[in-house]
């Protein structure tokens, strides 16, 4: 999964921090940044990107003036608003055109992080099925089902149910077995989570792993869907 992502944000230097932030998850890629609102609307059309960090405040145009000009002509942008507007009635319109998230700066990096982590999650899920069911609304509204809370509370800290299905899929496709580093590529996350998520299937027999010797006799830990 690859995420293009724009940043609408007047102060330079917070816009220089949310890029350095959103470079550390692999899967999103900054296209742009954008000081004002005429810079944000000319870099939508010219990167057709998949997320905006859209600020209120900008020196030429609101970013709730933004938000119908934005929805009219890229209707499928997810929309994260980080801004020091604590006005209800700004928040009353950013939720009326659909914002993603809301966040009102000073950004704790912690809230910031878990936000990314959501947003993540949420697109992850939306692309692992072309048809839906209840159980699948109720993932994506976050509305757990009885079933859904008792299994997700047996998974330990660290592992979840959408990812954990990724791994699993990925594994099934590839019969030969596939490196950590391989499985890291084709679910869009770090190798080190890719290895997490393995060792874990491996404690619930649900994979095997094996050592193989390369060409220059380098050993690499393979692992298999059982």
């Amino acid at each position: 999964m690859s995420i293009k992502a724009v940043i609408a944000e007047d102060d330079f230097r917070v816009a220089a921090i949310h890029e350095k932030f959103l470079g550390s998850f692999q899967e999103i890629d900054v296209v742009g940044k954008a000081l004002n609102g005429k810079e944000t609307i000319e870099l939508l059309e010219k990167h057709d990107p998949d997320l905006l960090l859209l600020d209120v405040y900008m020196p030429d145009q609101l970013g709730t003036e933004l938000l119908p000009i934005i929805r009219g002509r890229f209707p499928n942008i997810d929309i994260i608003m980080i801004t020091a507007a604590t006005d209800k009635e700004i928040l009353m319109k950013a939720l009326h055109y659909g914002v993603d998230q809301y966040l009102i700066k000073p950004v704790k990096m912690e809230l910031f992080h878990q936000t990314i982590e959501e947003y993540l999650k949420k697109s992850q899920l939306i692309e692992s099925k072309d048809e839906v069911d209840q159980e699948f609304v109720n993932k994506l509204f976050k509305k757990a089902t009885p079933s859904n809370e008792t299994k997700e509370s047996t998974l330990p800290k660290g592992i979840d149910e959408i990812t954990l299905v990724k791994v699993t899929n990925v594994l099934k496709s590839n019969s030969s077995g596939l490196s950590a580093e391989q499985v890291s590529d084709q679910i869009g996350a770090s190798r080190t989570t890719a290895r997490r998520y393995l060792e874990y299937l491996i404690t619930v027999k649900e994979c095997k792993a094996e050592v193989v010797y390369g060409v220059v006799g380098r050993p690499e830990r393979r692992y298999y869907k059982i």
